[in-house]
């Protein structure tokens, strides 16, 4: 009874929440470009102010990763995104052609329901909420109950600045008593306009199918290809930078590493130098059983721990000062925990022949799981990155940086995003790091400029009419001289 009960308030907070959401936004699209702008600001001075409270908050609840790895994302989540977006135009003419006579305007979809993941869950709500009002829509979380009390407490503190600088009540809310019932009325309410969903595969499966437009976001699970040109060292520190920060929750972080047979020493010297360890193929065995749950889902165990919790986890005995575990593979598939996406400090290593296989190995581990998410590519050869970038079907190649950080815009000169689409190959509806051009529409003013009488081709003209005179002169002076002859 406690449990229905439960549900049923969840249920009808989250109507509570939409009605006024929904009452919030008609205030928002009335607002200026610059009112608007004021209230982002607010949202991103806030997060960022509170960045260290709110990381801690989020290790603490959530037991993953590293706090001080959480406060660069919550920078991360409001300076940088605040940096990209600050000057857009998102509030009524943001473009006009005055040749083709179109004038654009733009148009917010109204309520966002933004559902928030429990590896990041004060970045995403900074982020979500600075997009979302960016566009001039109110939002609501849908928070995961595993990261309650951080999120609750980052829409706090990014709503109270919010409504300083003028933001209307109910535009930045938060369900308080989650369920998946509650989630799934505020995903199929009618006024809720667009889903923007971060989380696991069965949660991003059940916002695509609610019948509300949603943008989501697959597994990521992207193998790092080290070309032979590459600098070993840089390679090398970059993947492990990347697949320790926060201790690899971040989706985009490696997975696997692919190298050809003749960089194979090499490079396993540069990762042992650098903190690496490569298991025994005994030690992969033992680490291999919990990596995956039997139902063929990731391990919670795993997700977002220590090298020296997962080692104690599988009674592993590892050196000191080991940063990331790596195991060697050669098959690719479901039933192969470590080709799968591993939201910890473990890695698989494949060695190909030569780069035209590792390609196709990197291809086959996509298709396994994360299509259409993200890969990397170390190498100083311009001809085959530009390969790699035509076939690899991933919505982002990142050459030279790692994941974690490419992925996401940080190091590269993409958006910066915590919401990476997967576009169709990856069963999205984007492959855009979202941004808060994701969450608008945008209305087309068009002046005619043609009438049919100008749509109407011209009669063929025939083959006499089409004859220049410099043609018709020689057909006549062929005929003369034809008829001459016969004479």
């Amino acid at each position: 009874m406690e449990t229905l009960d439960k549900d049923l308030r969840s249920i009808q907070e989250v109507r509570n929440l939409i009605q006024k959401a929904k009452d919030a936004q008609e205030k928002l699209v009335t607002m200026s470009q610059q009112q608007i702008d004021a209230i982002v600001k607010a949202i991103a001075d806030a997060g960022y102010k509170h960045r260290v409270q709110l990381a801690k908050m989020a290790n603490e609840e959530t037991g993953f990763g590293r706090w001080e790895d959480k406060v660069i994302k919550n920078l991360f989540a409001s300076k940088y995104v605040y940096e990209w977006i600050k000057d857009m135009k998102t509030v009524g003419i943001i473009g006009e052609d005055k040749v083709k006579k179109v004038i654009e305007v733009a148009v917010p979809v109204g309520v966002v329901a933004a559902l928030i993941p429990s590896t990041n869950p004060t970045s995403t709500v900074i982020y979500k909420a600075m997009i979302a009002l960016k566009a001039g829509n109110s939002v609501v979380f849908s928070p995961h109950p595993n990261a309650l009390k951080c999120i609750l407490e980052t829409t706090k503190v990014i709503y109270e600045a919010a409504k300083e600088a003028g933001c209307p009540e109910g535009a930045i809310s938060c369900i308080t008593v989650p369920s998946l019932q509650g989630t799934d009325q505020l995903m199929k309410h009618k006024d809720t306009s667009l889903i923007l969903a971060t989380g696991g595969t069965p949660m991003v499966k059940a916002a695509y199918s609610s019948g509300t437009p949603a943008i989501g976001v697959g597994p990521g699970n992207g193998p790092a290809f080290i070309e032979k040109s590459a600098d070993f060292r840089l390679a090398a520190k970059r993947i492990i930078d990347s697949k320790t920060f926060d201790n690899g929750t971040i989706c985009a972080s490696e997975q696997s590493v692919v190298v050809e047979k003749c960089s194979k020493d090499a490079v396993i010297t540069e990762f042992k130098k650098q903190g690496a360890y490569f298991l025994s193929n005994e030690e992969a065995d033992k680490l291999a059983k919990f990596i995956m749950r039997p139902n063929g889902s990731m391990n919670p165990q795993i997700v977002g721990k220590s090298v020296e919790h997962i080692a104690k986890l599988a009674n592993l005995t590892i050196p000191a000062g080991t940063r990331v575990l790596i195991a060697n593979e050669t098959r690719v598939g479901h039933n192969i925990p470590y080709s799968r996406e591993k939201l910890g400090p473990i890695l698989a290593f494949y060695v190909e022949e030569d780069w035209k296989a590792a390609s196709e190995r990197c291809i086959e581990i996509l298709h396994g799981e994360g299509a259409g998410h993200t890969m990397m590519i170390h190498s100083e050869n311009d001809e085959i990155i530009r390969y790699f970038g035509l076939k690899m079907p991933v919505s982002r190649l990142l050459v030279n940086t790692p994941g974690t950080l490419g992925g996401i815009g940080a190091s590269t000169g993409i958006a910066p995003a915590l919401t990476l689409g997967c576009g169709a190959v990856g069963g999205g509806s984007t492959s855009d790091n979202v941004s808060p051009l994701n969450l608008m529409n945008i209305r087309r003013v068009a002046f005619g400029i043609r009438e049919l009488e100008d749509l109407v081709e011209e009669p063929p003209a025939s083959s006499a009419q089409a004859m220049s005179s410099q043609d018709k002169e020689q057909l006549i002076n062929a005929i003369v001289k034809r008829i001459l002859e016969k004479i």
